[in-house]
């Protein structure tokens, strides 16, 4: 039997993936097929969002007092994301196919990519020490008598007591998230549904942006509000938040790049545009 989780390969790597042009109702239209994709793969998908809840609350505690570094590897931690929800991208990759979705099928999925998805993996990483390392030192320039405590930096962002550090923490912040989303938008969907080298598939997510940057951006304030959401609830909220965005990065990732030529009748009709 030929297993159906193998990327494709010949054509699939050597191509240029063609992005299409969105409407700005796109975003909302993955979301609903995101929501769709957590009711039919309810167990497999939660024990995905519980694993990223389960590191924000690790993180708390082992940095309790330290919020200047658990501050930026938390938020960091989330730029790691696109290669973390990989076991996400493949349970929605298995129900557009008919199959049924499989925890420790999903939890595998990178091995046939593995190459590919460390080199880009490693690049995020790199990224995610650069900002730990300047939120530190952002939080070194605004707190001069020690170290702030998790009630202080509360105060400081939602009091406006030190408007000056909020706006340049999230500013910087900010600048770090959006090019990470640039460059990984559609990227691990395409690496783990073409085999697409880490550089191309980087490329197609830059060229994604750039076609649509209305409805990317828009799909990026959807990413920050439920994130937000899901650290506002004191990690839980990552629980179903992040299946969510999961499923609907795969979603995107549809919309977004046209099939190959010369594909199967049913990966043709699931590469095809949604309807509004």
């Amino acid at each position: 039997m030929t297993d159906t989780s193998t990327p494709p390969q010949g054509d699939a790597q050597a191509s240029f993936p063609r992005i299409r042009s969105i409407g700005p109702g796109a975003p909302w239209r993955w979301l609903k097929a995101a929501a769709r994709d957590l009711r039919r793969a309810r167990a497999s998908s939660l024990f995905y969002g519980v694993a990223f809840a389960a590191a924000g609350w690790l993180m708390q505690f082992v940095f309790a007092h330290a919020y200047a570094l658990f501050a930026g590897l938390a938020t960091g931690f989330l730029l790691l994301g696109p290669c973390l929800c990989m076991g996400l991208y493949d349970i929605s990759r298995r129900l557009e196919r008919g199959e049924t979705p499989r925890l420790g099928a999903s939890g595998i999925a990178w091995g046939a990519i593995l190459g590919n998805i460390g080199v880009f993996a490693v690049v995020l990483a790199v990224i995610l020490l650069v900002w730990a390392r300047a939120s530190m030192v952002i939080f070194a320039l605004s707190y001069h008598g020690g170290v702030p405590s998790f009630a202080d930096v509360v105060r400081a962002v939602f009091g406006f007591e030190q408007p000056a550090f909020a706006l340049l923490y999230f500013a910087a912040g900010g600048l770090f998230a959006l090019l990470v989303y640039a460059i990984s938008v559609i990227a691990v969907p395409l690496m783990l549904d073409r085999n697409t080298d880490a550089v191309t598939a980087a490329i197609a997510s830059l060229v994604a942006c750039g076609k649509n940057p209305g409805p990317l951006l828009l799909w990026a304030a959807y990413i920050a509000a439920l994130t937000a959401l899901g650290f506002a609830t004191l990690f839980f909220g990552l629980v179903v938040v992040t299946p969510l965005i999961g499923h609907a990065s795969w979603h995107a990732y549809r919309d977004l790049v046209e099939p190959l030529p010369g594909g199967s009748a049913r990966d043709q009709a699931a590469a095809a545009p949604a309807q509004p």
